[in-house]
């Protein structure tokens, strides 16, 4: 089995910011993934800020990113800020069980680091789809139902609806707040739920949730993709404190 880390720094509102700390310094022989241009599709008003990559397009970024069968992911961002998650999430949508994250980011990473571009590998990615993921129609119309927990994973100021970077700010209703910083470990109240699906601002801090959930036993946890991004926009029902 061949290894290859995967550089998924990112910074919200500075596109481009993830590769320049990149090509500055990364693990060596680390590829590089955009949270923007590579592990999304671009914006669109039904699908949110950070709609989910085609399968297409993802195995065509995960295979330049020298991604493919007998392949060990070892993903990082800068402290678990959700692009190293993220490409741990959508590695397992797409079929790819081979994947970790480095604990503490690049902070976590001991070696030397080199700077500049890598030559990398490409490899062939195959995507098998799995069925992980629950639409806004469908959680709308879940509401109220008590074997359903819903979990934001937004600050509690975004949770609250007391600041947002959308127009709209608020919950969807029923909602459990479980910050994306605090997530490890998860409340034993979400861990126990029946079913679980996580929302965000647009479906990337999200994955730190799921990420948490899945190391401790909740595996089965659903993402919901377009999130408060998508949800805001449609008129839906929506709480605020």
């Amino acid at each position: 089995m061949r290894y290859q880390f995967v550089d998924c720094r990112w910074q919200l509102g500075a596109p481009g910011e993830g590769r320049r700390l990149y090509l500055a310094g990364h693990v060596p022989g680390a590829s590089f993934l955009d949270v923007d241009g590579d592990l999304s599709a671009p914006p669109r008003d039904d699908g949110g800020r950070h709609p989910l990559p085609s399968a297409d397009a993802f195995a065509e970024a995960a295979g330049r990113a020298g991604i493919g069968d007998g392949v060990f992911v070892v993903a990082y961002d800068a402290g678990m800020n959700g692009g190293a998650a993220r490409l741990w999430w959508l590695l397992r949508h797409f079929g790819h069980d081979g994947v970790a994250v480095l604990g503490g980011g690049i902070e976590g990473w001991h070696g030397p680091l080199r700077s500049g571009a890598e030559e990398v590998e490409p490899a062939r990615f195959e995507p098998r789809p799995r069925a992980d993921t629950i639409e806004a129609e469908e959680l709308a119309a879940r509401l109220g139902d008590e074997r359903l927990l819903i979990v934001d994973a937004r600050s509690p100021e975004r949770y609250r609806g007391a600041a947002d970077v959308d127009p709209v700010g608020g919950r969807i209703p029923g909602a459990r707040n479980v910050p994306f910083g605090e997530a490890f470990p998860p409340p034993q109240d979400v861990l126990d739920a029946e079913e679980i699906v996580v929302y965000c601002g647009s479906g990337i801090t999200a994955c730190v949730d799921l990420l948490a959930l899945a190391q401790h036993g909740r595996p089965d946890a659903k993402l919901y993709p377009g999130s408060w991004s998508d949800w805001s926009r449609r008129g839906l029902p929506l709480e605020r404190d």
